[in-house]
């Protein structure tokens, strides 16, 4: 009878531990050849290959950033997430071996005269083979053991396996997000340190602008005394002055808040920054190559984490389909066992053991089922947004690809309509003075040079900006 039995109980084990195939997510669209715009797919070089120190050629942006590259809360942040990684990597992988710990206990027992231990020690103490330190003490009958114990779970279909290789895909994926963190403080600092520079600039135009303008309404003041200007005339240059210094003081906040946000992501407090060269002489390469996206995209640090995020969480779901299979766990034990302290650590009290157990859910798998669809879920999850990054990723490229070619541009333009602009207004004085222009036209003259130059100050930026985006997208600033 005992073998029917065995047999039909593995097969109602083996019944109830089936489960379904998990859901796989609709698969993404196919990645284009080639970025929008930028010729040939078969381009391999690749700007973001290049490391930072190479990239950007100012001397104190290099210093700033290497300084937040040690000292960025961020990266403190990140390096602390790979160790948390890592020490979960450190207990799955030992999930795989068997745990021997030492023990020591001590018990006593007074078994009742009417119960099986009682009358057995009773019976056993009074047989003839029984004998000297033998003998079961009574009526308080003690138990001391001393020794090893331990606990072995055998992986079979590999749950343990799966949940150690998804812990190590995600040691990766922290890895690969610490790379992120590197290349948005690396595009960060480079961002408001040319946010400072232009600030800069623009203050420095104003200063400019207002010393000039104010040595225009001297002069309108001394043709008023001398009849050839009226009041009107006076209050308009001085209203022009106003307006200059209050725009200069906008600017000083500007360089303000650039410095204090400079020294946060340096991860120090208010103090002064040092300026490399000025804006204007500011220089990053005029063209940089995308690659084919295929490979562009793989460089993002933030394509790689989500990867490597997917692959472990399909390591997830594959841990969680084992886990309704039954599991093998072996628990043997060696060491010394006596009622008495005096026979512990006799040779003839040495005891050992091992027990097999096999065992496997059956009823009431609500929590295995909820497991398995997280861990699915997670999956599908992890997958698309693996493909939100790479669709991130390549907007971002073909973005700043065609933004560093319109700002370059619209750069080249604003610089020439300053020069045609400063012209005007040499031309206007000159006819004022001669009597042949009023002094609306000098004002407005001056009021467009001077919004031209405060303008092409931002075209210059925004022409750095998008060399830094563009690097940034193509995964360049962790190396």
């Amino acid at each position: 009878m005992r073998f029917p039995l065995l047999v039909f109980a593995t097969l109602l084990l083996a019944t109830g531990c089936r489960v379904a195939a998990p859901v796989e997510p609709t698969s993404g669209p196919a990645m284009p050849a080639a970025f929008t715009g930028t010729g040939a797919a078969t381009d391999t070089l690749n700007a973001g290959r290049q490391p930072w120190r190479q990239f950007f050629q100012d001397p104190a942006l290099a210093a700033l950033i290497d300084t937040a590259l040690r000292q960025n809360l961020d990266l403190q942040l990140a390096l602390q997430r790979v160790e948390s990684a890592r020490a979960q990597y450190l207990a799955r992988r030992g999930a795989l071996l068997p745990t021997v710990s030492a023990a020591a206990s001590a018990s006593a027992d007074r078994y009742g005269r009417y119960t099986l231990n009682g009358v057995g020690n009773y019976d056993t103490n009074l047989s003839p083979n029984v004998e000297g330190q033998q003998r079961i003490p009574g009526p308080v009958t003690p138990d001391f053991y001393m020794g090893l114990r331990s606990s072995w779970e055998v992986d079979l279909w590999g749950k343990l396996r799966n949940r150690r290789q998804a812990a190590y895909l995600r040691v990766l994926a922290s890895e690969q997000g610490r790379h992120l963190v590197t290349t948005n403080v690396v595009a960060e600092a480079a961002r408001l340190y040319y946010e400072l520079l232009t600030a800069d600039s623009q203050l420095a135009v104003l200063e400019r602008n207002s010393a000039l303008q104010r040595e225009a309404l001297g002069l309108m003041r001394v043709q008023k005394q001398a009849g050839r200007a009226t009041e009107l005339a006076v209050q308009q240059f001085a209203a022009q002055v106003a307006r200059t210094e209050s725009l200069a003081h906008e600017a000083r906040q500007r360089v303000t808040e650039a410095e204090t946000g400079l020294n946060q992501l340096l991860g120090r407090y208010a103090q002064p920054i040092t300026r490399g060269k000025p804006l204007p002489g500011q220089v990053l390469p005029e063209r940089l190559h995308a690659g084919v996206p295929a490979t562009a995209l793989l460089r993002r640090p933030d394509v790689r984490q989500a990867e490597l995020e997917l692959q472990a969480t399909r390591a997830d779901v594959a841990a969680a389909r084992a886990a309704f299979l039954p599991a093998l766990t072996l628990t043997p034990y060696v060491g010394f066992n006596s009622y008495r302290t005096s026979t512990l650590f006799d040779p003839a009290s040495l005891a050992y053991g091992a027990l097999a157990g096999l065992a496997g859910p059956l009823l009431n798998r609500a929590q295995f089922k909820a497991d398995f669809r997280l861990a699915t879920a997670s999956s599908c999850e992890a997958y698309y947004r693996y493909q939100q990054s790479l669709q991130t990723g390549f907007r971002e490229v073909v973005n700043g690809l065609q933004g560093l070619e319109n700002y370059r541009a619209a750069a080249a333009a604003r610089q020439q309509e300053v020069e045609l602009l400063t012209k005007a207004v040499a031309t206007s004085n000159k006819l004022f003075l001669a009597g042949y222009a009023t002094y609306l036209e000098v004002i407005t003259a001056q009021r467009s040079v001077l919004e031209a130059e405060l303008s092409l100050a931002e075209s210059r930026q925004a022409q750095l900006q998008q060399s830094v985006g563009l690097y940034r997208a193509l995964g360049g600033g962790w190396q």
